[in-house]
């Protein structure tokens, strides 16, 4: 008798031990997926960023006298750049998830002042260059977005677990104390692309 029950009591632990084993395989797993969403994020805006200086050259020659916007938007970039990396070494990181918001939303503003001002040079607009960058940056920008809403959702998706009973109980023990940050822009004309036309 005493066997039996000492075998039960040994199923149990054992139960709960592999139990316990899956609840952290399924958090890092989750984990994983949204640090991989992040990563595709990174990729769009690093393509973002790089077409950024040729933009600028582009446009330097026509509108030498608007230094002040060329200036803003390599400034806006530059302190995007600083945020993305700053983000991508923990996206859990509320701090550094609403400077990236922030920068974004800085270099939006930069380039739709660009953007508006280029209106006003029709040699400009019709540069064969200044039309591939522009609908380049177009298509970047709607990968950002869709980027965007993926990483949300994996970062949801490991939150809502992490949350949930009983991975709750284990969490903190295992590593996964903090939610994954999501990255939500305050303005609404940095979630959507640029409107640009020529």
């Amino acid at each position: 008798m005493a066997w039996i029950v000492l075998a039960v009591f040994l199923g149990v632990i054992l139960i709960a031990i592999l139990y316990g084993i899956g609840i952290y395989n399924h958090l890092v797993s989750l984990r994983e997926r949204y640090k991989n969403a992040f990563s595709q994020i990174e990729v769009q805006l690093k393509r973002r960023y790089d077409l950024i200086p040729n933009l600028v050259e582009t446009v330097k020659g026509y509108m030498a006298h608007e230094k002040d916007t060329l200036e803003a938007v390599i400034n806006a970039r530059n302190q995007a750049v600083s945020g993305l990396k700053q983000a991508a070494g923990d996206p859990s990181d509320p701090a550094a998830m609403q400077a990236l918001a922030g920068a974004e939303q800085g270099l939006t503003g930069a380039l739709g002042r660009l953007f508006a001002l280029s209106e006003a040079y029709p040699d400009l607009k019709a540069n064969q260059n200044m039309m591939q960058l522009t609908e380049e940056i177009t298509t970047t920008e709607n990968k950002v977005s869709f980027a965007r809403q993926a990483y949300n959702d994996t970062a949801t998706s490991y939150n809502i677990y992490r949350q949930g009973f009983p991975a709750v109980l284990l969490a903190g023990m295992f590593g996964h104390a903090q939610n994954a940050e999501l990255l939500q822009f305050d303005s609404k004309a940095i979630a959507e692309a640029p409107k640009v036309s020529f």
